[in-house]
């Protein structure tokens, strides 16, 4: 797992993260403080879902238990690395953090309730719906903030790995589960939209425009 990228600070060689470009606008900048504050509470989401989700495998299906571990020390590694990044970004913890740490819990243990493959969907959903949204992170963050960009960019690899693992178990994907999975993904986009101010939806937007040209 790479670390956020470290230089020299100005008294005696301090660490520091790097920060962004002084040159941002107030709105671009508040934009980056929001990244880092969603980012901070998504993982923290996703670390709840782990732990609940695997508390209940222990008993229902132990055999999906130690890939949901690897998962769980990943995510535990991005928050730190959100957490860091908070800051010099001048980002405080997002208000939104209780949705996040209860909704995440209450989340994976009844998906875990309904076994193995409700475990799998719901790791789909919700990685391919922060999947999208970093990919507009990414955009946005380019020629705005490097060091950001850096931890996001090496993040997401992790991310990709977590949804390309729920997908391949998925055996038979189901009205039901076709419907868990499109729930999921409207209530992760919901909560975003929420901690970021609408912030996600701009992103999205500049994305899209700069596909079409």
């Amino acid at each position: 797992m790479r670390r956020p990228q470290l230089r020299a600070g100005p008294f005696w060689g301090e660490p520091m993260l790097d920060r962004p470009s002084p040159a941002l606008s107030v709105r671009d900048a508040l934009t980056v403080a929001r990244i880092v504050k969603v980012n901070h509470a998504g993982e923290y989401g996703a670390i709840r879902i782990y732990r609940a989700q695997i508390s209940v495998a222990r008993w229902l299906c132990p055999d999906v238990v130690p890939a949901l571990t690897e998962m769980l020390g990943h995510e535990i590694e991005h928050c730190a690395s959100f957490s860091a990044a908070m800051a010099e970004r001048h980002a405080r913890p997002c208000r939104m953090m209780p949705f996040w740490s209860y909704g995440g819990w209450l989340l994976g243990f009844l998906t875990a309730l309904t076994g193995r493959q409700g475990i799998w969907v719901c790791t789909a959903a919700v990685e391919a719906a922060v999947h999208r949204h970093l990919d507009d992170q990414l955009f946005f963050l380019a020629g705005r903030d490097a060091g950001l960009h850096r931890i996001i960019e090496s993040i997401r690899v992790e991310e990709e790995l977590h949804l390309h693992t729920a997908e391949s178990q998925i055996s038979d994907p189901g009205q039901g589960r076709r419907l868990l999975h499109r729930a999921i993904t409207v209530a992760t986009d919901a909560v975003i939209w929420l901690s970021t101010w609408g912030d996600s939806s701009r992103m999205a937007r500049e994305l899209h425009r700069a596909r079409l040209h």
